[in-house]
């Protein structure tokens, strides 16, 4: 499989929203604007669309959403603790590690969809699907729990403001309860869907400043190390303590070796922290995707 042609579309949109707002008109001004549209209405939809489209089979699948969630559970645990790790810690920001936590487990859903697809057909597409429904919200809300903390905001304010939260946790409950879209309405949600990923990448690019990698380079490294390399480890050991069969053990390491989500950047940028840090990260991970992917699937899922 051709990996970097997979990411390569992602890529791309990150360039072009740079090179458009650093050489044409349409500069931060308007990027800040398109940011706002796509935090509080697109990416909702999107991710409502996303875990709604895709019946949720718990019991048939509660072997692999217990491997994927303790996986996300060791991202979060790896992120929030670098601070604290004895040489490392000294070497890391406050504030620039609240924004930054959330790279190193969140994930790209819909590189994970086309992958499954290409990877398991219909069945891995719809094992991926039920990762995605069920880790998004803890995703989410561990995102946002230091950056309210390091704010000095209410944590249960920002949760129930949020407009991702508020996007999966209204999907995932309308998915457990049957809800449907109705067929008419089906092709805009799907439209909106694929606007808010274009923008949100094209906004992560436009909002790029590659010298602000250079002030945190260690804390660069540790969160793209954990999401890289360390996640797709714990997936392997994972696998085999849930024993998952071969179509799941390929699902949830391939789900472990996801890019991060490209609305970290936007996340960040609407909180009020250093949107342009994060909107690097975003293109590293991008790019290192095409080096984890190989390595989760062909060195560890041969082991």
């Amino acid at each position: 499989m051709n990996y970097a042609q997979l990411l390569f579309p992602d890529f791309s949109l990150i360039l072009c929203g740079y090179l458009v707002c650093r050489y044409t008109a349409l500069n931060r001004t308007v990027w800040a604007q398109v940011e706002t549209l796509v935090y509080f209405l697109f990416f909702p939809v999107l991710l409502f669309h996303s875990i709604v489209k895709s019946p949720l089979d718990i019991t048939a699948t509660s072997s692999l959403i217990g491997a994927g969630w303790a996986m996300m559970f060791i991202g979060i645990a790896l992120a929030y603790s670098l601070p604290y790790w004895p040489w490392l810690g000294r070497h890391i920001g406050r504030r620039e590690h609240a924004a930054t936590a959330q790279v190193a487990f969140r994930f790209n859903s819909f590189i994970g969809l086309a992958l499954a697809d290409r990877l398991a057909g219909p069945q891995g597409s719809l094992l991926i699907a039920v990762l995605i429904g069920v880790c998004v919200p803890l995703t989410n809300v561990a995102a946002v729990w230091p950056m309210a903390r390091h704010a000095k905001r209410g944590f249960l304010r920002e949760l129930v403001r949020n407009p991702l939260i508020i996007g999966t946790a209204s999907g995932l409950a309308a998915n457990l309860l049957g809800f449907t879209l109705p067929f008419w309405l089906e092709p805009t949600v799907s439209r909106i869907g694929a606007a808010s990923l274009a923008l949100g990448l094209m906004a992560a690019g436009a909002g790029m400043q590659f010298g602000a990698l250079r002030r945190e380079k260690t804390l660069a490294l540790a969160v793209l190390t954990i999401r890289h390399f360390l996640l797709p480890l714990a997936a392997l050991g994972l696998s085999l303590l849930f024993q998952l069969d071969p179509v799941q053990t390929t699902v949830l390491l391939a789900f472990s070796a996801l890019p991060t989500a490209s609305s970290c950047y936007v996340l960040a940028a609407r909180m009020g922290y250093d949107g342009g840090y994060v909107a690097g990260l975003v293109t590293l991970s991008t790019v290192m995707g095409m080096i984890s992917l190989p390595f989760a699937l062909g060195v560890l899922q041969a082991l």
